[in-house]
């Protein structure tokens, strides 16, 4: 593998500097884990949402590089108080190399995570006891991205060091199977700049109908149709932002007929339709993120579940970019930028009931927390950074 494009996403600016914080303590001596109720509808106003919100502590998971300097033992354990946005730190689940990205499966016992590793793996830990279920390889190197298919049988994982997507089974225990299918992005050739394709997300459609990946080596979003038997892939489209834009990640407005993406290496985002009857999706104008001429990477764009508004995390500019959604999804008002409170937002996630934003922060090796207002899309930071060495995902339960 040339690992050009895998040393730049690692390191471009994203770990130099940056003080990591003391790691958190053990797994053997932490608590087990707080109940992780399924979450509710998201609610019209922000008052009957404050109702909703629940009491007692929650589950946060914690994403890091173990092998950078600094870096932390595994996934960290945490909760956070949801009325206040408080982390807690609670522990650390070893045995986990280089987790810098989560997903959890749909009946929430299982948590997966990337080994962003030359020789990439996807891991599954049971939640109950935190017990490592095992791993699998993912046929390529750096996997960077992982999901998990609706039905929760699949498990999605993005390779970018190898710009290819693979697809493994999940039994019935959570524990994930051998690879069923992997598919390199050998078309288009790489975009200006870039030596290969560079598989950043492997997403499914609101619809269920079909999976997405976003590459931002070949500046595509390939669409597949999954087989929910064999678990295969099919390609059956292709989308290209303009040359050079380096597309990121890819976010579905609720209404599932519109996503956005955010461009990491030219500095936009875009609007994009989807059509959920031949899978194609097609990229809209390039627009600002409001953070000036200084250098800056977009990293993750989220979209409120009302649709109303949308939030980017920007590295470099160091800020969270506002966007208000309009024409019922179809266009993105640019609001303004907030200060994110720490360095580098390598990720940014929403609590269940979508009243707090969380920002993993590489590069200052620390999450910070906002309140949303869903009324007008206000963001309050919500205290102190909490510190978790070169924190690069931040997956709240």
């Amino acid at each position: 593998m040339d690992s050009g494009g895998w040393s730049r996403r690692r390191f471009v600016g994203a770990l130099a500097g940056g003080a990591a914080a003391a790691a958190l303590p053990a797994c053997d001596n932490a608590p087990e884990p707080a109940a992780t109720p399924a979450p509710e509808p998201e609610a019209g106003t922000s008052a009957s949402r404050e109702a909703r919100r629940p009491s007692g502590p929650r589950p946060l998971y914690l994403g890091t590089y173990t092998s950078a300097e600094g870096g932390g033992k595994g996934i960290g354990l945490a909760t956070y108080d949801a009325a206040t946005g408080r982390i807690t730190g609670s522990g650390t689940v070893t045995g986990v190399g280089d987790p810098s990205y989560l997903a959890l499966h749909p009946d929430r016992r299982t948590l997966y995570a990337v080994d962003e590793r030359d020789d990439g793996a996807v891991t599954a830990v049971r939640l109950a006891d935190r017990k490592v279920l095992g791993s699998r390889g993912t046929g390529g190197a750096a996997p960077c991205h992982l999901s998990v298919h609706p039905g929760g049988r699949w498990l999605l994982s993005a390779n970018y060091g190898s710009g290819s997507v693979a697809v493994h089974p999940i039994d019935a225990s959570g524990a994930l199977g051998e690879r069923t299918d992997l598919v390199r992005h050998t078309t288009p050739p790489p975009g200006p700049g870039q030596e290969g394709p560079h598989a950043h997300q492997f997403v499914t459609s609101p619809d269920g109908g079909h999976v997405l990946a976003v590459d931002l080596g070949t500046d595509t979003v390939y669409t597949y149709r999954l087989d929910d038997k064999a678990g295969t892939l099919t390609e059956v489209a292709q989308a290209h932002t303009r040359p050079g834009a380096g597309p990121r990640h890819l976010t579905f407005h609720p209404g599932g007929r519109y996503a956005y993406l955010a461009n990491e290496v030219d500095n936009t985002v875009a609007v994009c339709s989807y059509d959920p009857a031949s899978g194609r999706v097609e990229v809209g104008e390039a627009q600002s993120t409001g953070t000036g001429p200084g250098t800056n990477y977009p990293a993750q764009i989220l979209v409120t579940a009302n649709g109303r508004y949308a939030f980017l995390a920007n590295r470099g500019h160091n800020s969270l970019t506002r966007y208000a959604v309009e024409a019922d999804g179809a266009r993105l008002r640019l609001l303004g930028t907030v200060p994110v409170g720490g360095d580098f937002p390598r990720q940014i996630a929403f609590s269940p009931e979508g009243t707090l934003l969380f920002a993993a922060n590489q590069k200052s090796s620390t999450v910070t927390v906002f309140h949303v207002d869903g009324a007008n899309g206000g963001l309050r930071r919500a205290g102190e950074a909490f510190p978790s060495p070169v924190a690069v995902c931040a997956l709240p339960l």
